[in-house]
């Protein structure tokens, strides 16, 4: 399933290269998926699970990653 009904937003840090793409489902969940690579399918996190991951992103908890893609 492509979505194509909602709104898909995407960091404006993405690149033509490098594009995340989030949006808010009509139940509360979120979608993610790569915009360059749409039919390679969509992620849905509960609204539990991405509060959670922002939480610890804002925390500096995932910052040993930044740069291994």
């Amino acid at each position: 399933m492509l979505y194509d009904d909602v709104s898909w937003r995407k960091s404006r840090f993405s690149t033509s290269m490098d594009c995340v793409e989030v949006a808010k489902l009509p139940d509360g969940r979120v979608a993610v998926r790569n915009s360059n690579r749409r039919e390679a399918g969509t992620l849905i996190l509960g609204s539990d699970v991405i509060n959670d991951w922002l939480t610890r992103c804002k925390a500096g908890q995932f910052d040993d990653l930044v740069g291994l893609c």
